[in-house]
């Protein structure tokens, strides 16, 4: 499974990239998974993955840790306020 991962605002600069394309472990299934997966890569990445309030996007619309991925999905990862 191929998915494209976004990162924005303070998440962004945090890990040095604003988005990359990925194919999934076998096993990692959803948004959850694939945050604790980004987290372990580390400290940075386990610091800016890591806040409670972190907010969660599957195919453009918000979602929680228990949404299913899909091959194909766009997954974003930003923080709760974010600028414009």
């Amino acid at each position: 499974m191929v998915i494209t991962v976004k990162f924005f605002a303070s998440v962004r600069e945090a890990v040095g990239a604003s988005s990359e394309s990925m194919a999934l472990p076998a096993g990692l299934g959803t948004v959850g998974a694939l945050r604790e997966y980004l987290a372990a890569r580390g400290e940075q990445w386990q610091q800016a993955l890591s806040h409670p309030a972190l907010r969660m996007a599957c195919n453009q619309v918000m979602c929680d840790a228990d949404t299913a991925l899909a091959d194909g999905a766009e997954v974003a990862f930003f923080p709760p306020v974010t600028g414009g």
